[in-house]
């Protein structure tokens, strides 16, 4: 759950970044994830615990460039109630999920592009999708630790939740295939350096 919500954040970043021209190092502080916090320093919840009406209530906030943000109400909840070194440890995944994809878009883009079916561009990618595809791309080929499954998983639990209709069948398709490629070139470059 924990990584999740760092990928939903990370995801969300790079979407601005990509489609609103937002600059990183202002996405990098992530300030659409707390709550809108009143004069009293407590959330603008009613007494039950639920969010208000209130127009930067985490399902309506909508940054300068039109971008809308959220966070779902139950994860909101749960990054609200971890200790703060749980929370920054969140922020400091999604950062290198976001600085990793930027740094490295020139060579996700063009593993995404050689996994497109030839009469598909990746100008006609969902932008959301792409997002979630980019920095998932990135986590395959940067970051071991994280079993390639576990990585695609996660994509295709993201786009569902914020794509549209069946691209999370795409998004599982074309990570699946990036996936196998990185696999592929990793032997031939273990089974080349033991025969030397």
């Amino acid at each position: 759950m924990f990584r999740r919500i760092g990928r939903i954040l990370a995801f969300q970043a790079l979407y601005s970044w990509a489609v609103g021209g937002v600059n990183i190092d202002d996405l990098l502080s992530f300030s659409w994830v707390e709550r809108d916090l009143g004069d009293n320093g407590t959330s603008n919840d009613d007494e039950e615990g639920n969010a208000t009406d209130d127009e930067n209530s985490p399902e309506e906030l909508i940054a300068d460039n039109g971008i809308k943000y959220c966070l779902s109400e139950a994860q909101l909840k749960t990054f609200e109630s971890l200790p703060s070194e749980k929370k920054e440890g969140i922020l400091q995944f999604s950062r290198l999920l976001v600085q990793g994809t930027v740094e490295n878009i020139d060579e996700i883009d063009t593993m995404i592009k050689e996994h497109l079916a030839t009469n598909w561009s990746i100008d006609r990618i969902n932008k959301v999708v792409l997002a979630v595809i980019r920095m998932s791309v990135y986590e395959l080929l940067y970051q071991k630790g994280t079993h390639a499954n576990i990585v695609i998983d996660e994509a295709v639990g993201i786009v569902k939740d914020y794509g549209s209709d069946d691209s999370h069948k795409f998004t599982n398709a074309i990570l699946e295939k990036i996936s196998q490629a990185i696999d592929s070139q990793e032997k031939e470059i273990s089974s080349g350096s033991t025969e030397n």
